[in-house]
């Protein structure tokens, strides 16, 4: 009985490959959010906001708002209910939400702050969510919400530690907020002198901060970041300005972001990176090891918790979100990117014993 206890099962990948699906739209999409093998959503330039109930064989094209607005981030808690984060200065800053499969939409947060510019929102579940923006006066700038979007509140400076010249979070795929559980959630900075990790334990209360070992510079550090649990997490990245190259743009960490340690591995830039969800909450059989990583260049894929990546042969992306557990056997993903690009990840699941 203790021997078969001791016996760890993994999830190993075979032949991942992508499908090009037509999203009907040329607007360049930085936002998707995967809710099962049949629904997900997807947002952009030009007010896009897009959803799918059919695995992605037909997209259709909805209204939120006739104000033209970049939607660089969407997160779906379900079937039905998703928020919208739109990016720029002032008010062309909020967030949208629905409740009734984007039919209609509710304006939830306008920004009428002239120097604040967010980027980034994850949510804990339907009622808590984060959003982050760039630094405002050498303060970062990050809101909370615990009542489900009806009340976004700022994160007093008081909390958080003083951000670097220039500092702030890259608007270039809606990942660079990582959250797991109820109450934890890391950032990764960019565009300032180091490239750094923003972390809370207590649902963005307060806050501490580590440096990390990626490239740093005004166009380049962290575009995105995943957690497998409170210890294990990878930040990706590099120069967006420098879309083939993959000089100092991944790192690991299994002291819940305390620590970064540089990897090679990954093709070129990556502005997106994520973990292939569990085959079912709690099962001890998990693909939580297993990472996707996507970029304008291309994609990359690791069995074993990011030390060693293989390509992917197909096109590139700015943004990746898997549907939750398995489909049919199947992890399914789903990323978008410039032109209206829609791409769906499939490869096989397979449960081996080591």
């Amino acid at each position: 009985m203790k021997l078969l206890l001791a016996i760890v099962t993994t999830l190993m990948l075979q032949s991942p490959h992508w499908t090009l699906q037509k999203s009907g739209v040329t607007s360049r999409l930085r936002g998707v959010s995967a809710v099962s093998g049949r629904v997900a959503w997807a947002s952009g330039s030009g007010s896009t906001v897009l959803r799918t109930a059919d695995g992605g064989a037909t997209w259709q094209k909805l209204t939120v708002t006739t104000d033209q607005l970049d939607f660089r981030d969407i997160d779906a808690i379900d079937e039905r209910t998703a928020y919208l984060l739109s990016i720029g200065n002032g008010p062309a800053s909020r967030i949208y939400k629905t409740t009734d499969a984007g039919t209609t939409w509710t304006l939830q947060f306008k920004n009428e702050d002239p120097k604040a510019f967010y980027d980034a929102m994850s949510f804990w579940d339907a009622d808590h969510g984060i959003v982050v923006g760039d630094s405002i006066d050498g303060q970062f700038c990050i809101m909370t919400t615990e009542n489900g979007g009806r009340e976004w509140k700022r994160v007093p400076a008081s909390a958080l530690p003083l951000s670097l010249d220039n500092e702030g979070a890259f608007a270039a795929s809606g990942t660079n907020i990582a959250v797991f559980g109820k109450t934890h959630a890391w950032i990764g900075t960019g565009a300032a002198a180091k490239a750094r990790v923003l972390r809370t334990a207590d649902r963005g209360r307060t806050w501490k901060i580590s440096d990390t070992p990626l490239v740093a510079g005004p166009s380049a550090g962290i575009f995105s970041i995943a957690f497998r649990d409170v210890n294990h997490g990878v930040i990706v990245g590099g120069d967006y300005k420098k879309e083939s190259e993959a000089v100092d743009n991944l790192a690991v960490t299994n002291d819940g972001g305390k620590t970064w340690t540089l990897v090679k591995g990954l093709s070129g830039f990556r502005s997106a990176v994520a973990y292939v969800p569990r085959s079912e909450p709690g099962a001890v059989a998990t693909g939580s090891i297993a990472l996707v990583a996507v970029g304008p260049s291309g994609s990359d894929y690791s069995t074993d918790d990011g030390r060693n990546w293989m390509r992917i042969e197909g096109p590139g992306f700015d943004t990746l979100s898997f549907a939750r557990g398995l489909v049919k056997g199947r992890v399914v993903a789903w990323a978008a990117g410039s032109q209206g690009s829609v791409g769906r990840l499939t490869f096989q699941a397979i449960a081996l014993v080591a």
